[in-house]
């Protein structure tokens, strides 16, 4: 009997990332199984445990895929054996399914990754809890406009950001703006990121910082003093110096020459009208992106050329 096969704990979920036993005791990884069902336990004792594990990987199904049907049809044995209590290596899978935050993870795919850049930030400075109020306030908008609308379905907030800011880029670099309309390049394809992670994907760590000091505490508008900074930089130049050259302090100082604030508020209320004049004439268009994914790669690869040739 103590050659009997070992249960595949790969699916549907992974085990737990501390080795502990079923009432939470923290043990030596060496001494319980992959299912964390410790080994000195009788043998009729962890064969019992292994056949309820069983039980509830058919029940729920790889991944979490058999769960809701299984709730449906039978509900009672579900209860029962909930309450008898889960194999801890299938825990932490269970529970996001019972508290629905599986289906939330399915329904969004993406929607999240970039909360994912500003909490990582947030944690090299701060401990897990300050750093999860702190995004909670920037997602609230505590002090400043409330962000959580860059990180909702559709993404509705990045959409009005980014046509702002192509506004902005035709008022104070014409021909720059020109010269991107005959392009065929949009401010999506370049300037997504930049808002949804406030410069901290793939922006030099030193110069994330300083702008990160300044957004704290002025908010959303210096995204848009950065990028058009940067635009100014790339646009001046493009051909002879490269990203290298601009420093930490000319960057961040140079953001102060734009003067965005009033604008912002007043190209913020004519996205709204816009958006409203939309749906009002076809619904259908509200949810459309404001460019294609074929448009887009084709856009970033550009823009990712001429960042390139400059550094």
């Amino acid at each position: 009997m103590d050659k009997k096969k070992a249960i595949d704990d790969t699916e549907p979920g992974p085990a737990p990332s501390r080795a502990v036993d079923r009432f939470g005791f923290i043990k030596p990884q060496q001494s319980n199984s992959p299912d964390g069902i410790p080994k000195g336990r009788p043998i009729q004792e962890r064969e019992r445990e292994e056949r309820r594990i069983r039980k509830w990987r058919k029940m729920i199904g790889v991944g979490g895929s058999d769960w809701k049907h299984y709730v449906r049809r039978n509900p009672h044995v579900v209860k029962r054996r909930i309450r008898k209590g889960i194999p801890d290596c299938l825990r932490g899978l269970v529970w996001q399914l019972i508290s629905g935050s599986r289906d939330l993870l399915l329904m969004n795919p993406g929607v999240y990754e970039g909360m994912g850049f500003l909490a990582g930030l947030l944690l090299l400075y701060m401990s897990e809890e300050d750093a999860f109020w702190l995004l909670v306030a920037l997602l609230k908008g505590a002090v400043h406009a409330p962000m959580e609308g860059l990180y909702q379905a559709g993404l509705p907030l990045v959409q009005q950001y980014l046509s702002m800011f192509e506004k902005l880029v035709m008022e104070h670099m014409p021909k720059l703006g020109q010269h991107f309309v005959e392009e065929m390049i949009n401010p999506s394809m370049y300037a997504s990121q930049w808002f949804i992670t406030v410069f901290s994907y793939s922006f030099p760590f030193h110069l994330t910082l300083r702008v990160w000091d300044v957004f704290l505490y002025e908010g959303i508008k210096v995204v848009f003093q950065v990028g058009l900074a940067l635009l100014r930089f790339c646009h001046d130049d493009l051909k002879s110096a490269t990203l290298l050259d601009y420093s930490k302090k000319s960057m961040v100082l140079s953001c102060s020459i734009f003067q965005v604030s009033s604008r912002l508020e007043e190209l913020q209320k004519e996205y709204q009208k816009r958006l409203e004049g939309t749906s009002e004439t076809s619904s259908s268009k509200q949810h459309q992106p404001l460019i294609s994914k074929t448009m887009s790669r084709v856009g970033s690869r550009v823009i990712s050329n001429l960042i390139a040739d400059k550094k």
